[in-house]
Parts: structure tokens; C-alpha cells; sequence
């Protein structure tokens, strides 16, 4: 797979979101499984997760100790793989999202993760909502923190706006290596962050890139660009959109979620799909 620079690393230009093979709808394990390898053989190299990605109150980080699992028992060298993972959004258990943005919660979410991942360095850690009841820059000068103390290699951001963009590179000390906003083809309010990371050179890792779990099958039919550049391609409507992505900037590293071998195989060709300008043209426009 083409490589793309996340940090001082590079990573597959296409990376794996993992979320669905832990909330509601979640495979079994034997599936979840089988999807890691999946794409661990097809390149990718970047497992997006949470330790909020689970179900119930009594299984915080089940994705983690999932990714863990499966890369423990892939055949092959998994070295080169980033786990990111984030902190700072809490699943109570009823259905429910919250927030905790402070800094001793965020050290010992971090803690937590490094337990459950088996790291004694996370490869990319990030600060996954904004905790309207803590100022930003104390929230963000917890993963700086982290930094320093070698407890994670890398520092990123989710959900965040082009002002916390900023503010966050600055309590990093210029250290912010990835902003991971939702980006999609119904969703494109984020383009002003993305904008701001290709010129500041930082990662773009777009979640839901194919419109979310119960969307992404129905692009094609919700956008019909899409399905007939797809068409004419002889592709998926999904590997366009992610090739759609590819092409608006070379900090774009879409993370498209998937529970299913043929899914991600299929999100992982789609570096391998040249677009032409007119095309990219159109489906901006759609």
C-alpha cells in the first residue's frame, strides 16, 4: 500500500477504523479477528480505536484488548503497526456519550490503555472530545505530559476546531502530529480543519469517511457522483469516496470502520485508484 507521513512515521495511506467490531451490531470475535488480519495483509498499518469502543459499563477498552488479541495472533511482523487510540469520551453503559477532559482522567485512561493494548509506549494517542467543563489547553496538556514522559509516541486530536487545532500544536510545542474530525460526503464541515492540517503538514484522519456503520452500504444510492465514477471505474461507490479523499490533500489518512474481511480489502485498493482532476472536480461539487 502507498505510504503516507503521520508524525515521524509513515503508515498505510488508507487505515482501519475499529470501532464497529465493538458497539452495537458487533461481530463475533472470530470476525473481528478475521477483519484485523484482513487488513493487516492488505498494508494497513494504522488501527484507529478507544477505550470508549465497547457496550456495556463493565467492558471499557474491549476494542483495545480486541486489536491487541488479533495482533498478537497474526502470523506476521506487526512492528510497523500504530495503534491509535483516545481518551476523553466515556460510554456509561445506557446508551449514552460523556465527557472527561481532565487531566488526571486522561493520565489514567492512558494508563489503562497502555495495560490493555500490552505497549509501554502508545504509538498515537489522542484527545477524542472536547470537555466543555475543562479549559482546552489543560486537557491538552495532559497528552503533552504524556509526551515528555514517554508514555506515548505521538500526540493527536479529535472533534476539534481549526482554534483548538492551534491552541493545541502550541501547548504541544509544535508536537500535534494528527486532527481526527468526522469527513464524509454528507458530511463536509470539517473542510476549513483540513485545510489548516495540509498547511501546517498534519495528519487529516477523517472517521465515518462512508457516511457511518448503517450508511456506508447505501453511498452509491444516496450519492449518485459517486456510483457513476464508480461505475465507469468498474469499483465501488466506497473506494471512490476514499479515493476522493486521497487526492484533496497528501495529509489525508482515511479510517473507514469495517466488521468485515471484503470491506476493508476493498478500502484498502483504494490508493490504487487514480482519480482525474474533472472527476475530483465533480464529486466536490456533489
Amino acid at each position: 500500500m502507498k505510504l503516507r507521513q503521520l508524525g515521524d512515521v509513515q503508515v498505510g495511506a488508507i487505515g482501519l477504523g475499529a470501532m464497529p467490531m465493538s458497539i452495537e451490531g458487533r461481530p463475533d470475535e472470530a470476525r473481528s479477528l478475521a477483519t484485523i488480519h484482513a487488513a493487516l495483509d492488505a498494508g494497513v498499518t494504522l488501527i484507529d480505536t478507544a477505550d470508549a469502543y465497547h457496550l456495556y459499563a463493565g467492558e471499557v477498552g474491549h476494542n483495545e484488548s480486541l486489536i491487541a488479541k488479533c495482533l498478537a495472533s497474526y502470523g506476521g511482523d506487526t512492528s510497523h503497526v500504530i495503534v491509535a487510540t483516545k481518551g476523553g469520551h466515556l460510554r456509561p453503559g445506557d446508551g449514552s456519550w460523556t465527557a472527561n477532559g481532565s487531566p488526571a482522567y486522561l493520565k489514567s485512561a492512558c494508563e489503562a490503555s497502555r495495560k490493555r493494548l500490552g505497549v509501554e509506549a502508545i504509538g498515537l494517542y489522542q484527545f477524542h472530545r472536547p470537555d466543555p467543563n475543562v479549559p482546552y489547553a489543560e486537557s491538552v496538556g495532559a497528552l503533552r505530559d504524556l509526551l515528555d514522559e514517554g508514555k506515548i509516541l505521538r500526540a493527536g486530536i479529535s472533534n476539534a476546531t481549526v482554534a483548538q487545532i492551534r491552541e493545541a500544536n502550541e501547548v504541544l510545542g509544535g508536537r500535534l502530529v494528527s486532527v481526527q474530525n468526522q469527513y464524509s460526503p454528507a458530511f463536509r464541515s470539517s473542510e476549513p480543519e483540513l485545510e489548516l492540517c495540509h498547511e501546517m503538514g498534519i495528519a487529516f484522519l477523517p472517521w465515518s469517511p462512508l457516511g457511518g456503520i448503517s450508511r456506508a452500504g447505501e453511498l452509491g444510492s444516496r450519492h449518485a457522483a459517486f456510483a457513476e465514477i464508480a461505475k465507469a471505474h468498474g469499483v465501488s461507490p466506497q473506494r471512490v469516496c476514499l479515493a476522493w479523499m486521497l487526492a484533496k490533500s497528501p495529509v489525508v489518512i482515511p479510517i473507514p470502520g469495517a466488521s468485515r474481511p471484503e470491506s476493508i480489502r476493498d478500502s484498502a485498493q483504494a490508493p490504487e485508484l487514480s482519480l482525474s482532476a474533472d472527476e475530483v472536480a465533480t464529486l466536490d461539487a456533489a
